[in-house]
């Protein structure tokens, strides 16, 4: 009875793993058939015909609880990643008083895009002739989108 219960155990966690961790692959939903046959077949050879289908029934009912469990909403809710990211990488020129003619410098190479930094800020920038070296002194000549327009200071 021991092998068959844990044939039993062993198909369901077959199953759930098909389910949440191996969707479409189906090596999941093959070990736990494997494991469940085997087990409804033991019942059946050890124990008779009356046990057998008591063991067919309690497999099929089982893992279609584990089933409908697995697929509810709130089981997939307790798994997701819930955190918000309240931040932005680098601060917008529109929302700043970054005006054309001020200076400041690459914090990355501009080839043509990078990250200078102005006013103590850093913004995504865009080279607007040639390109421009990291740690290189840059002033301001435009904007496009969120992004400032520079060029090197010679």
């Amino acid at each position: 009875m021991f092998w068959i219960a844990l044939l039993i155990v062993l198909g369901l966690l077959f199953l759930l793993a098909e389910i949440l961790v191996l969707p479409g692959v189906s090596v999941g939903a093959a070990l736990a058939l494997v494991c469940d046959g085997c087990a409804a077949y033991m019942a059946f050879a050890w124990f008779g015909t009356g046990t057998g289908i008591v063991t067919l029934a309690v497999i099929l009912s089982l893992s279609l609880i584990l089933t409908v469990y697995a697929l509810r909403a709130k089981t997939w809710q307790r798994l997701a990643l819930n955190n918000k990211i309240d931040s932005a990488g680098n601060a917008s020129p529109k929302d700043d008083d970054v005006k054309v003619g001020d200076r400041g410098y690459a914090v990355s190479r501009l080839s043509p895009m990078g990250t200078v930094s102005l006013n103590g800020r850093n913004y995504e920038a865009k080279s607007a002739d040639a390109y421009i070296d990291q740690k290189s002194e840059v002033e301001v000549v435009g904007f496009e989108n969120a992004n400032v327009i520079v060029r090197r200071v010679n």
